[in-house]
């Protein structure tokens, strides 16, 4: 099946893309002609504490402004009764007694309006005359939007890269000019209640509508939330010249627990110093950021669609900030609550949003997603004591800001294995980082708590003396049913467990930690195998095979993401990959999402399957997103890629289809370094530039006309390193110090001093 190009989108993506080759120096830049007139569909802007959507609304000019610690954090109403624990679940599904467990702890999530992230505000540009748009782009390189209109007027906007504020700026302006700050609509009629995909009405808060003040070049919102919580958004502006206005604007948030906060005097000592001149750290940051890494291939749409997740990554990924959420710094700008309360989905969606980061070299912004964590240890060990009585870390599959339980279907949301998948991220940053304080500090200590916990969660089975699950789960198999409860353990499960306890003993090995090393490979040893078919097919469960299309491809987990199954292994793992991806394909996608499509890339990826990766990707870019690259889920070609054809925007999709090009590009999972293992056979011209191997290995490579020329590494903190051989005879040039130790077999064998480097060149 041969994915269904929408022309006109194709256009667009061509017509901006940063071309291979000979214009590689252009701009990498995205149209918008005409204007947005939907908010999903706006140009994004952000610096992941604050963001806006610029679109066109009822003919007016638009920012939606947010902020990402905009929440109503209320406890999620009647969650915590004297029911809310593990035990007492797990003796409802034995007793097939379920329908309390899903009134208590599923519905609240359904019916109630929060805990939910919040909507900002919106500024509203309003000309007395009609203007005709000109052009209208979102420069990627400098995280700009401009928007030009005939008679000459300009509008330019960014969010500074740095700083918590946006930053506006008009030139040849017509006479008559206004600004205004649209409340959200907090007190508006309530039409729609109960829904957490579309999101309901805010007027469900329940919250008196906030106070705007306008002054003459300033105007302040200020709007009480849900208890203690309170937010203000301030903008202010200049008139530079008769026909130029430079403005700036900001969120603040009651707490203050981010130490964003600016007011209005520090907003004015700031625009008194202007726009330009603002602008230069702004720049200066989005240059270093494009810088990390590269990458060029052949194909124009996985090109600028991977160019816009790398821009919406660096939009929405900082620390000292919130991790990605389901939608970052983009909430719904439509009067209603975000899709699915815009909240912190630990199933799947916040550890997708992280894929690309560690390839991709971008393990500073990677940290913010780890900071959360760190965070609110104590609260998760609250949960952790509260809920399943137990020592050490789970983590609720569903969150708030602070990492409070949410409820929801609860088989995910209250999952006794979510900070094993976290695990996994606190792993890839040690490994690509290398990063021994990071190791002893962070990685281990998250690796371990989660192990004592999986410890104390799992028993030995009586019968076969395998360490078990009472009750285990695969999201979202079975959705919130009785049968989502499984009595055998499933593969989902049981991959983050091996994973889990595979990990703290290699982790404590090499910290020395002898004796606990010891203990986890004892842990290990006693998890069965994963669940595998007379046709070497991983199944959802012992028993309970992939038999029906569905989203999340938890059953395929030992692959990718943990990578307990390599295709390097041996040909029966190859076997196992191969025969479970072919799975996926003959069920069919009847009831997948675009992440879907995007984690698929990076399964095929893993399996060398470079035809398949781009396939895959490529259905995803032109049929599960936006005009501005947003992913929203269904198949808005209704092509039959799926049946869901709805369109609730959330971002892991986005950034899973990254992570799928680059594995596409560079792998080294496996215990060597492979470059280009998996892209497709036409593309005889491809190159990336330093992108991240584990072991903190800087690599850049180059292949023309079907021949690998060029394979740069750069060494930060030393080591030996194993590269698949991409050429027959090479040369090589060395920066410091680098011992070829080994040279045959199709491999080389690398020894590096830190911060050395080696060119090879093919001869």
């Amino acid at each position: 099946m041969n994915p269904k190009i929408n022309p006109t989108r194709i256009l667009i993506l061509v017509l901006c893309l940063y071309h291979f080759g000979s214009l590689s120096a252009q701009p990498r830049l995205h149209q918008f002609n005409p204007l947005p007139k939907q908010w999903d569909e706006a140009m994004p802007l952000g610096n992941g504490m604050i963001g806006s959507l610029v679109w066109e609304k009822n003919k007016i000019v638009r920012f939606a402004l947010d902020r990402a610690d905009l929440w109503d954090s209320r406890p999620m109403k009647g969650l915590h009764r004297k029911e809310f624990s593990y035990q007492w679940i797990v003796e409802q599904r034995l007793n097939n007694n379920y329908k309390p467990v899903q009134e208590y702890f599923d519905h609240p999530y359904d019916r109630e309006p929060a805990p939910t992230k919040i909507p900002g505000a919106a500024l509203e540009f309003k000309f007395t005359k009609d203007l005709i748009l000109a052009d209208a782009k979102l420069n990627l390189d400098e995280a700009t939007s401009e928007i030009r209109w005939k008679n000459g007027t300009r509008l330019t906007s960014f969010v500074h890269a740095v700083k918590p504020v946006g930053w506006f700026k008009f030139e040849n302006l017509p006479d008559n000019f206004d600004i205004e700050l649209i409340p959200p609509s907090y007190q508006a009629a309530v039409k729609i209640s109960g829904d957490p995909v579309g999101g309901d009405d805010l007027g469900r808060l329940g919250y008196e509508q906030g106070s705007v003040s306008k002054k003459n070049n300033s105007i302040t919102y200020h709007q009480k939330g849900w208890g203690d919580f309170s937010y203000e958004v301030i903008v202010t502006w200049k008139k530079v010249n008769a026909n130029t206005v430079e403005g700036i604007w900001t969120i603040r948030s009651n707490p203050d627990v981010f130490k964003s906060n600016l007011d209005l005097k520090a907003l004015q000592l700031m625009l008194n110093t202007g726009f330009d001149q603002n602008r230069k750290s702004h720049l200066e940051w989005w240059s270093q950021f494009w810088a990390k890494s590269d990458l060029k291939v052949p194909d124009p749409t996985l090109q600028h669609q991977w160019e816009m997740e790398q821009y919406k990554f660096g939009s929405t990924a900082r620390q000292n900030a919130p991790p990605i959420s389901l939608q970052a710094i983009w909430s719904a700008d439509n009067g209603r609550i975000p899709p699915w309360k815009g909240d912190f989905h630990h199933d799947l969606n916040t550890q997708l949003s992280y894929w690309p980061s560690y390839s991709g070299n971008h393990l500073d912004e990677a940290m913010a997603y780890l900071d959360h964590f760190e965070t609110n240890k104590e609260n998760y060990k609250r949960y952790t004591k509260q809920f399943f009585r137990k020592e050490g870390i789970a983590v609720p599959g569903v969150t708030t800001l602070d990492g409070t339980e949410m409820g929801g279907w609860i088989q995910y949301s209250l999952s006794p294995t979510v900070s094993a998948w976290i695990s996994q991220h606190y792993y890839l940053q040690w490994r690509y980082s290398m990063d021994r304080a990071f190791l002893k500090n962070k990685a281990y200590p998250w690796i371990k708590s989660t192990a004592q916990f999986l410890e104390q969660i799992s028993v030995l089975d009586s019968e076969t003396g395998k360490r078990k699950l009472v009750i285990s789960s695969s999201p979202e198999i079975n959705d919130n049913d009785i049968s989502a409860w499984f009595t055998k353990t499933t593969n989902y499960d049981l991959s983050l467990m091996q994973f889990n306890f595979k990990t703290a003993a290699e982790l404590a090995q090499e910290l020395n930690l002898t004796e606990e090393a010891s203990h986890w490979k004892k842990i290990y040893e006693q998890l069965p195998d994963l669940a595998i078919s007379k046709n070497k097919e991983l199944m959802v469960a012992p028993d309970y095979p992939y038999a029906e299309s569905h989203r999340h491809f938890s059953n395929t987990m030992a692959i990718h993401p943990l990578g307990l199954i390599k295709w390097e292994d041996s040909d029966e793992s190859k076997n196992i990959i191969r025969s479970s991806i072919k799975l996926l394909d003959s069920v069919g996608p009847k009831m997948w999402c675009g992440y879907s499509y995007a984690w698929l890339g990076n399964l095929k990826a893993r399996a060398k399957d470079g035809e398949g990766a781009a396939k895959a990707l490529s259905i995803f870019s032109t049929a599960f997103c936006s005009t501005n690259s947003f992913h929203l889920n269904g198949d808005q070609t209704k092509s039959g890629y799926s049946d869901f054809v709805y369109r609730p925007f959330t971002l892991e999709g986005n950034f899973a289809f990254a992570a799928g090009l680059q594995e596409m590009l560079i792998q080294s999972h496996a215990g060597f370094l492979e470059i280009f293992p998996a892209i497709p056979a036409d593309w005889s011209t491809v190159s990336f530039n330093t992108m991240r191997a584990e072991g903190a290995f800087l690599v850049s490579a180059k292949k023309e006309n079907g021949k690998v020329e060029s394979l740069n590494i750069h060494s930060e903190k030393g080591g030996s390193l194993k590269v698949k051989s991409p050429f027959g005879k090479f040369d090589q040039k060395i920066s410091g110090k680098v011992k070829i130790i080994q040279s045959g077999n199709g491999f080389i064998l690398l020894d590096f001093e830190p911060k050395s480097s080696i060119a090879l060149t093919a001869i």
